[in-house]
């Protein structure tokens, strides 16, 4: 909270600069906005923004470098002998913070003051009840260690928000001061601005950037420790996935991949026609009328969660297809094919569904975007409306679509909710579609859930995976640019 604060007092400190500044230049010239260098908004978005930008960057690595220098000194006062068997520093750390956070809502809410916090000793006093009557909730005893721990923790934070607050305060003025004394009818406020504006826009573009590449590297240097533990070959070329948390473990992952492909070639297979067919209607045949009903309709299904989906999975599309392969005499077909409602087809039905505006949208916009001249003069020369679309529109809008396809296909491999409520979670080489598998996203989810060692294989084999995953969604996009590109030049 003294954070939002923070913020809010900088903006307030922006407002005001904007309306001196402004009110400065004027000054300077008499009241006269023609002798001004600038327009007379631009002195005053000068000082707003050198009274904010220089502030908030200050508080952002601030807020991101101290919760990290915090954590590496206290987590030096915790003696190694005192981690119990099967944790980590990592866990007594996120007690630690825990405490510390309890320790401040119970200040906050006057349960005890700062002295008490700050003097308290699990020795002498129940914390895991004092916390949980303000309705913080620890799973064990605090141990004096881990109280002590929290409370230089909290100490700690509680001097480092004096100081960030102090720093980002004296920056944001100063900055207001500098720009401030600067204003006067000749200072060249509009280029300055347009300056800093410009900046602004390439730290957001580095940012994306830097995000892309810090999230590679993260991967990269955590598949690398895997590799360290685990044989490269057998990830690869091994035909068996089997983690064993306490043993060695068959962490390959062709089953996934298998189970990841197959499932996603079931999706395009249901999503591509029904798509590309509904983006021919809506764009070729449908009237004005029936395009601005349908369309927004259509497109609703791109705005329903992936968790609604696979409760329909689960719920709807798996017993039905249940009723029809798997009841034996009582089935429809009245044979037992399929053993439970958790399929590939299951999965792959219901996130056909789920792509299907994917494909839609972006093909009907392609479709619009061929010039209209190919469609008359193509009519003109005595071809009929099908024909026109099956060979003049449809060649014409081919790369784009392409692209769109190649889009959903990348949105299939990466889905998790759907094939974890519908397809399962066993790793095997079937052709069924009416078996269970499971697939690589879900793996990772399985592999990071719960309280685990970041040192095992069987955990940071969820890096190598998500390597993986990344390679080939980046491999799919570089194809379909292949592709646009080769054909577009055909009708450029």
């Amino acid at each position: 909270m003294p954070t939002f604060w923070l913020v809010l007092a900088l903006i307030a400190l922006s407002v005001a600069g904007f309306f001196l500044g402004r009110n400065r230049a004027l000054v300077s010239a008499g009241g006269n906005s023609k002798d001004l260098h600038s327009l007379p908004s631009y002195y005053g978005h000068n000082v707003a923004l050198s009274a904010l930008v220089p502030a908030l960057v200050l508080l952002a690595i601030w807020l991101l470098v101290q919760p990290m220098i915090i954590d590496q000194r206290v987590s030096g006062m915790i003696p190694e002998e005192t981690i119990s068997e099967g944790s980590t520093i990592g866990l007594v750390m996120s007690d630690v913070r825990r405490v510390a956070e309890g320790l401040d809502l119970a200040v906050a809410e006057g349960a005890m003051t700062h002295e008490q916090a700050r003097n308290l000793r699990s020795e002498f006093s129940d914390v895991r009840g004092r916390l949980g009557e303000i309705g913080v909730a620890l799973g064990a005893d605090v141990r004096p260690e881990v109280l002590r721990a929290a409370q230089t923790y909290r100490t700690l934070s509680n001097t480092g928000n004096i100081a960030m607050t102090v720093m980002v305060a004296l920056v944001a003025l100063g900055g207001f001061g500098w720009s401030y004394g600067r204003t006067h009818k000749d200072f060249r406020a509009r280029n300055v601005v347009e300056q800093g504006i410009l900046a602004l826009l390439i730290l957001a573009a580095s940012l994306a950037i830097l995000t892309t590449i810090g999230i590679v590297l993260s991967m990269l240097f955590e598949t690398r420790n895997f590799f360290s533990l685990h044989s490269w070959t057998d990830f690869f070329f091994g035909g068996t996935w089997a983690p064993n948390f306490r043993g060695d473990s068959d962490l390959s992952i062709l089953p996934l991949l298998w189970g990841t492909l197959y499932i996603s070639v079931i999706a395009l297979l249901v999503a591509v026609p029904i798509g590309l067919f509904a983006a021919i209607y809506l764009s070729e045949y449908a009237s004005k009328t029936t395009r601005s009903f349908a369309k927004p309709l259509l497109e609703i299904l791109a705005g329903i969660p992936t968790i609604v989906y696979g409760l329909f999975a689960l719920l709807t599309v798996g017993p039905a297809l249940v009723r029809f392969f798997g009841q034996g005499e009582n089935g429809i077909l009245g044979v037992e094919w399929m053993s439970g409602a958790t399929s590939v087809l299951t999965a792959g039905v219901v996130m056909g569904i789920m792509l299907i505006p994917f494909v839609s949208s972006l093909s009907d916009d392609i479709i619009n975007a061929v010039p209209q001249a190919m469609r008359d003069g193509s009519l003109g020369l005595g071809a009929t409306r099908s024909e026109t679309v099956r060979q003049v529109v449809m060649p014409a809008a081919l790369p784009g679509i392409v692209g769109a396809v190649l889009l959903a296909a990348s949105r299939a491999i990466g889905e998790t909710m759907i094939v974890v409520m519908g397809a399962g979670a066993i790793a095997k080489f079937s052709l069924n579609p009416l078996e269970s598998m499971t697939t690589i996203t879900t793996r990772i989810v399985s592999q990071l859930t719960g309280d685990t060692d970041f040192a095992s294989p069987e955990t940071l084999v969820a890096f190598a995976l998500g390597l993986t995953l990344f390679v080939l969604t980046l491999g799919l996009n570089v194809l379909a640019l292949y592709i646009v590109r080769k054909y577009r030049e055909q009708y450029d």
